[in-house]
């Protein structure tokens, strides 16, 4: 009897030399900063051929790409949890807060910027910008719950809220990295953000 679904030899070895790659380079990123990592050491790090790298990864920033898919989703499902159908909208946005900055201290300072940064690029490479991130989406849902309660004022778009509150979280995080007053201002944003979606 054949196991439904299980990849090929060849198939298992490709992924398994995608993530090789994809952890040297992380670790190079982190070394050096995604624009001063040296491809070279990632694919010596790796075990690879020089061309390897590319065939996996067009250029450095899909690495990022494929990073930030897999640590929305992570970060999507540990706020999920932790926050629940019954969780306030305060308790939500703080724990996304927390998750979004013990993804800084797990990346490290360099990565962790050059990861937020990618957000923001214009020389982003093009991904399929119609699938929303699942930290957006979680971040809605609750803002939608919220709404439904009557503790959110109707006229707020979900959505756009989600996505105004991210992003403005992920540029304060990448203006003022080690700020004195970073944790104090980070609060204040979280009270205003609340602030402005009252009824």
């Amino acid at each position: 009897m054949a196991v439904v679904g299980r990849p090929s030899a060849r198939e298992a070895k490709r992924l398994q030399t995608r993530e090789r790659l994809m952890g040297a380079a992380i670790a190079e990123f982190k070394r050096a900063g995604m624009a001063e990592a040296d491809v070279g050491a990632i694919v010596t790090a790796a075990g690879v051929a020089h061309g390897t790298f590319f065939f996996h990864f067009p250029t450095k920033e899909h690495v990022l790409l494929e990073l930030e898919r897999r640590e929305e989703e992570r970060i999507a499902k540990q706020l999920a949890r932790a926050t629940g159908s019954d969780n306030d909208l305060a308790s939500t946005l703080k724990e996304a807060v927390r998750l979004v900055m013990g993804l800084e201290r797990r990346l490290g300072a360099v990565l962790f910027k050059d990861f937020l940064a990618l957000h923001f690029s214009q020389t982003r490479p093009m991904s399929d910008e119609s699938r929303q991130h699942p930290v957006i989406v979680e971040v809605a849902q609750v803002i939608e719950r919220a709404q439904q309660r009557g503790e959110v004022d109707p006229a707020v778009i979900p959505m756009n809220s989600a996505v105004f509150f991210l992003l403005g979280l992920y540029a304060l995080l990448t203006t003022t990295h080690n700020w004195p007053g970073q944790n104090a201002m980070i609060e204040d944003y979280v009270s205003r953000t609340l602030r402005s979606m009252a009824p």
